[in-house]
């Protein structure tokens, strides 16, 4: 029997408590904190990226914790093997055989702690399960979690001992989102208030991952009409025009947009994308996407892009 999709009723009530609860751990912004459910309910990966210390660690403990879901962290490192967070077959005296002991990234929220450290053979099994949500283990194709999401960190400014992210690897993330430093008043209410670990202790689950799958089937039903269709096309082939890019949008950026933004508009309640959720989602989804000649972020070039582009009526 197929389960009743959430109204809209049902989706402002655990959008509400959800950020209310991660709001009392963590000091964010209330669009980073929308961007990430967003991400979320369009089953999409999200890639954490900013300098230690501002809770990046903390903001992914603390979705798992009101998720009421599965969740492992796996802390990468430059000797991490592949074997360290998919699992391995151990000899059973008593059965006379091997059995396979599952790895950490057997869960439905796995965090990625600090992803840029480890080697490309052990990311390059992390990109396999985050595109199929499975991986191929002594012949056997194994389920890892339903859903499947993966939230990595990375510090953007530390190189020794890192390895750059290959573009293949970032295409996984659904977003990248950047943090920074909290404002002045965050800041000193952050001191003035309780440890966040032992606030973390309190959170109470507002979403069982069945009602997360029922989000994603939910945000599946919205339409996209063909003048949304149109636009983001132009903004996606103007990105591979543009005589500063070395790499522009590929289909695929496309399809994430679209779907990152039926995520939102089924957040707030709509059945059908409108331009400003294109525009709102534009450079978590995009900017990591497009590779500029000699370097640097892309997020100016999609400003420009998104304002000297006519909006659909």
């Amino acid at each position: 029997m197929s389960q009743t999709l959430p109204d809209s009723t049902e989706i402002t009530r655990i959008q509400t408590s959800l950020l209310g609860q991660i709001s009392r751990v963590v000091t964010m912004p209330q669009s980073v904190l929308e961007q990430i459910l967003v991400s979320m309910i369009a089953g999409g990966h999200v890639l954490l990226e900013g300098i230690p210390g501002i809770g990046k660690t903390l903001l992914a403990r603390s979705f798992a914790a009101c998720l009421d879901c599965s969740f492992h962290r796996i802390q990468f490192t430059n000797d991490l093997m592949p074997s360290d967070i998919l699992g391995s077959s151990i000899w059973n005296p008593g059965s006379k055989g091997f059995e396979f002991v599952r790895g950490p990234l057997f869960a439905n929220l796995v965090l990625a702690d600090e992803i840029n450290r480890t080697s490309p053979r052990t990311l390059s099994c992390l990109l396999e399960a985050m595109e199929n949500g499975r991986v191929t283990i002594d012949g056997k194709l194994l389920e890892l979690g339903r859903p499947f999401l993966v939230m990595a960190t990375r510090n953007p400014i530390e190189f020794h001992g890192t390895f750059p992210l290959p573009e293949a690897a970032l295409d996984r993330f659904l977003m990248r989102i950047r943090l920074s430093y909290p404002g002045a008043e965050d800041e000193k209410s952050l001191y003035m208030g309780r440890d966040s670990e032992i606030e973390l202790e309190t959170l109470q689950a507002q979403l069982h991952p069945t009602d997360l799958l029922r989000l994603q089937q939910r945000a599946h039903t919205v339409e996209v009409r063909e003048p949304i269709a149109q636009y983001v096309y132009e903004i996606v082939d103007k990105t591979r025009a543009h005589s500063a890019v070395l790499l522009g949008a590929s289909p695929r950026a496309g399809l994430a947009w679209i779907h990152a933004a039926r995520a939102r508009a089924c957040l707030q309640g709509r059945d059908y994308v409108l331009p400003d959720d294109l525009k709102a989602l534009a450079d978590p989804v995009l900017s990591h996407r497009i590779f500029l000649e000699g370097g640097g972020d892309a997020g100016g070039l999609l400003h420009e892009l998104l304002a000297s582009t006519r909006v659909p009526l």
